[in-house]
Formats: C-alpha cells, sequence, structure tokens
C-alpha cells in the first residue's frame, strides 16, 4: 500500500500513551491516517487480542512492538495481513476473558466478599488499638507525643450483611444535633477500609459497610494532641570511686485506678562493663541483660495511681584508660499494655448488623492502649 508514517502512537481514552514508536520525520498526517485506518480495518490487533481494548494493549506490549516492527520499515508499510503476520509471529497474546455476568453494581455484589458464606455462629469481633508514642528528653520534658489508632475487626457472617458503626467523634455528633462536652475527641488522618461507603460519611458521618470475611482493618486514625506519659519513670545514677555504679528508679502509672496496665516492661540501660549485679524491686522482677546492656524490669499487674521502685547496683572494672570511652547514652524504653481503655476516649456507641435472612449476630467490643515508641532520654 502507498503511504508512510514519521511515528505511530496508541492512546488510551484519555490521551495518556500506551504504545509508542518512532521511524521517520518527513511523513504528511494524511499518509499516517491511511495507515492507521489500514491497520484497523485489517484487524490486526483484534486477530491476536480478540478484544481491542486498553487492558489488552497493556498486558500484551511486546508484541504490539513485534507487529509493529514487522508491519513497518522505517515508516514505509509492509504486511498488513494478520494471516501473513501469524507466520512471522507465534507469540502467544494474553486475551482478554469477557465475562457473560451483569457488572457487580447491578448484583449489589462487592469485590472483597465472595457469596455463598456460612457460619453456624454469627459474631464480630472489633477491637479499638491504640498505640502510644511519646518520646522525652534529658529535661523531662516531652518532645514528641501522638497516639495512632485501628479499629481492628474480625468478622464471621452469613450472607451479604450490612453493618452500621457508631463512634463519639465530634464531628459525627455535631452532624447530630447532640451534646459534645467532655466525651467528644478530635480524630485526625482517619483512613476507612474500601468497603466503607465514603459518600455516606461525608453525608451524615455514619460508618456504613458490607464487611470483608476475617480480619481487617476497619478504619486507621491519628490523635495529634500532646498526650501525659501514662507511665512514668525517673532514675538516678550514682557512681562511686569508679568501682561501682547504683541506679534508684521509680516508675509511676498516671492513669485512673479503675484501669491495670499488663506487661509492663522498663528497660534501663547500664555500661557496658558493669558486673556483678545486685537488684531489689518494690513489686515486679528484675533481671540483667549483658548481651543488651541493659537492666529489664517485668512488673505483670500495674495498677493506675501506684509507684514502684527498682534499686540496682553493678561492679565496674577497677582498672580504666586514662581517657574513657563517651559513654552510650541509651534511651529508658517502656512497653505496656492496658486492657478496656482508650487514650484519646473514643468509644464505640453502637455496631449494628442487618443481614436479609434475619440471623442475629453477637458483636464484642475490645478497648486496648500499647505502648508505640515510648522512650525517655533520662539517664
Amino acid at each position: 500500500m502507498a503511504g508512510a508514517a514519521s511515528a505511530l502512537f496508541l492512546l488510551d481514552i484519555k490521551g495518556r500513551v500506551l504504545v509508542w514508536r518512532d521511524y521517520r520525520g518527513d511523513v504528511s498526517a494524511v499518509q499516517a491516517e491511511r495507515f492507521f485506518t489500514k491497520l484497523i480495518e485489517k484487524e490486526v490487533f483484534k486477530h491476536y487480542f480478540e478484544e481491542l481494548e486498553e487492558e489488552s494493549l497493556r498486558d500484551n506490549f511486546v508484541v504490539v512492538y513485534e507487529l509493529l516492527d514487522e508491519m513497518m520499515d522505517f515508516g514505509y508499510p509492509q504486511y498488513t495481513e494478520a494471516k501473513i503476520l501469524s507466520e512471522f509471529i507465534k507469540t502467544d497474546a494474553y486475551r482478554m476473558e469477557v465475562t457473560q455476568r451483569p457488572p457487580m453494581a447491578v448484583t449489589n455484589a462487592v469485590s472483597w466478599r465472595s457469596e455463598g458464606i456460612r457460619y453456624k455462629k454469627n459474631e464480630v469481633f472489633l477491637d479499638v488499638v491504640e498505640s502510644v508514642n511519646i518520646l522525652v528528653n534529658s529535661y523531662g520534658q516531652i518532645i514528641r507525643s501522638d497516639v495512632v489508632g485501628a479499629l481492628k475487626m474480625r468478622t464471621y457472617l452469613s450472607g451479604m450483611p450490612e453493618c452500621k458503626l457508631g463512634l463519639n467523634d465530634r464531628v459525627l455528633l455535631e452532624a447530630q444535633g447532640r451534646s459534645t462536652k467532655g466525651k467528644a475527641i478530635d480524630l485526625d488522618d482517619i483512613k476507612f477500609h474500601q468497603c466503607v461507603r465514603l459518600a455516606r460519611f461525608e453525608n451524615d458521618r455514619t460508618i456504613s459497610f458490607v464487611p470483608p470475611d476475617g480480619s481487617f482493618d476497619l478504619m486507621t486514625y491519628r490523635l495529634s494532641t500532646q498526650v501525659k506519659p501514662l507511665i512514668w519513670v525517673e532514675a538516678q545514677v550514682e557512681r562511686h570511686s569508679r568501682s561501682r555504679i547504683e541506679f534508684m528508679v521509680k516508675a509511676r502509672s498516671q492513669f485512673k485506678e479503675r484501669s491495670t496496665a499488663t506487661n509492663v516492661e522498663i528497660e534501663l540501660p547500664v555500661p557496658s562493663d558493669a558486673t556483678n549485679p545486685n537488684i531489689r524491686t518494690s513489686m515486679g522482677s528484675a533481671s540483667y541483660a549483658p548481651e543488651n546492656d541493659a537492666l529489664i524490669w517485668k512488673i505483670k499487674s500495674f495498677p493506675g495511681g501506684k509507684e514502684y521502685m527498682l534499686r540496682a547496683e553493678f561492679r565496674l572494672p577497677s582498672i580504666v584508660s586514662e581517657e574513657p570511652a563517651p559513654e552510650r547514652k541509651a534511651p529508658i524504653r517502656v512497653k505496656f499494655e492496658i486492657p478496656y481503655f482508650t487514650v484519646s476516649g473514643i468509644q464505640v456507641r453502637y455496631l449494628k448488623i442487618i443481614e436479609k435472612s434475619g440471623y442475629q449476630a453477637l458483636p464484642w467490643v475490645r478497648y486496648i492502649t500499647t505502648a508505640g515508641e515510648y522512650e525517655l532520654r533520662l539517664i
């Protein structure tokens, strides 16, 4: 056929380039259009891909380039018959599967949940988990603090249930015209799982969704206001004539008495050359971990409003170098869990589950606060 092309571009519906091949720069637009029309008329791409769609071009871009290399020689058309090209290019293309079913929007199906799920006992477990991050400098000042929260769900529900969740978020309560004095909170950086109907949330602050089966994070958020340390640690260190070092440590819980921290672990840095530990505690147990140059104080149960003490003494080498190396000032690290408690005060007002079969589901809600990056640079 007559005509030539300087370049060939295959674009998607938005005009973005999918495939591009450059040939020469002295060809008129009329000649290039003739080749492209011939390409479509001969249905070369349809012969290879069945459905000429954006997805098929993206999935088979290697085959597309091979076809263009055979069909044009330096901008001049050569072969445009699909049967002839099939003898040169034997590559099996990925063919699009055309579904015969109606789209999911018509059937009200959702991509994250399969149909036909059945359970003998229908239950929903919702964990409100908050992680406290705090950094305190050597002067006892809080230089960084925030709370990262997540609503973690485990759903074991039959059918296609509709769930509605209500929280004491300040925006939610104000939208409903209710009083927010002392009970509401401000949440930042709220992110939802794809199952949540965002349009409805933006409209009336209702969290409604068809949940996936099993475990998933329904929502994550952040609380950026300054947080009071839940467990405060004070440490005094005394060196005695370079032969021994003594630690006096106080740990105080700064939350209400009705709550109790569990699995509390306080890691105190000690000199790398310390030996012969002598440790006493008013609560819990403590052990020396020389591989970490640390003293680990563990308290299984730490009620709110309590204070406990630890005293420890270590021996140091009697002979030291004239120019001792600078000490590594590691922070005090604290780990803990506080069940039935959240720093933000977030509360689940309700969790409703509706399914067309009418079964009764059991919702279980639990609150827990844990230590995230919790460091005090006090020693």
